[in-house]
């Protein structure tokens, strides 16, 4: 059985945190999550060794784009540890496919870098961008179910010592709960705060900046900024879909997770 401690998070990440690992705040958290581990750890979402793989994919040093997601998928199969990304054997035509990545795909296609291949977005992670949930684990089938064992103290002060390191960071806030973390990202130099609606379903389009416009015949141009403001500050852009890196199956870290 896993035994879940500060040893899980990658040495980088240990010193970008801290004196929070000494904190009674982690001290909680890492002792609800042990609990939750002693019973039925098969319905817990990833796998606990995958809890801080964006993490391990994306060392602080190459950190160049923060995207935020809320909780991993709790529909069997679907999380990876990386926030809206799936394993690449999902059909992107299924009912398993989530509708926010769908969205995504339409986005890009309308910025003209065309649609994702598939739902596995390891490509992006090795580019330097960091896909990170605000929970970092769940409940098979009960989405939330592990917002409240102590996540929130861990990723809020992960995000903010993150941007107050690194500047010039591109931070993309999709829905109400990762723009919550705004004040924690400004307090930073240099940031590029880039906010829409959530990707998924039907909330897609329903806020006063929609992540694709109705009819989806525009999006809300979130990865052509990034690329410009990138651009604009001598850092390499994201390659948002090389169809070749996203199909590959030869890379051995990314294999390591999956």
């Amino acid at each position: 059985m896993h035994s879940f401690s500060q040893d899980d998070i990658p040495e980088d990440w240990r010193t970008l945190l801290g004196d929070y690992l000494e904190s009674d705040a982690w001290k909680t958290l890492e002792g609800n999550l042990r609990e939750a581990l002693k019973t039925n750890p098969e319905l817990i979402c990833p796998e606990p060794n995958h809890f801080f793989k964006a993490l391990t994919l994306t060392p602080v040093a190459s950190v160049k784009l923060v995207i935020l997601g809320q909780d991993p998928y709790h529909s069997p199969g679907l999380a990876q540890g990386l926030a809206f990304s799936i394993p690449a054997s999902i059909p992107t035509k299924s009912r398993e496919y989530p509708s926010s990545l769908r969205n995504i795909s339409k986005a890009l296609a309308l910025e003209g870098f065309g649609e994702l291949p598939n739902g596995d977005l390891h490509a992006w992670t090795e580019q330097g961008v960091l896909l990170l949930n605000t929970a970092l684990s769940v409940r098979l089938g009960e989405a939330g179910s592990h917002a409240n064992l102590g996540w929130k103290s861990l990723i809020d002060r992960l995000i903010s010592a993150l941007a107050l390191q690194r500047p010039n960071l591109v931070w993309m806030l999709w829905g109400g709960h990762a723009q919550s973390k705004l004040p924690l990202i400004e307090a930073g130099k240099e940031q590029l705060i880039l906010q829409s609606s959530h990707p998924s379903g039907l909330g897609v389009y329903k806020t006063d900046k929609p992540f694709l416009e109705p009819g989806a015949k525009t999006s809300c141009g979130h990865f052509t900024k990034a690329n410009q403001w990138l651009d604009n500050h001598g850092i390499d852009r994201i390659d948002w879909v090389n169809k070749a890196s996203m199909n590959s199956k030869s890379d051995p870290q990314a294999d390591l997770f999956r």
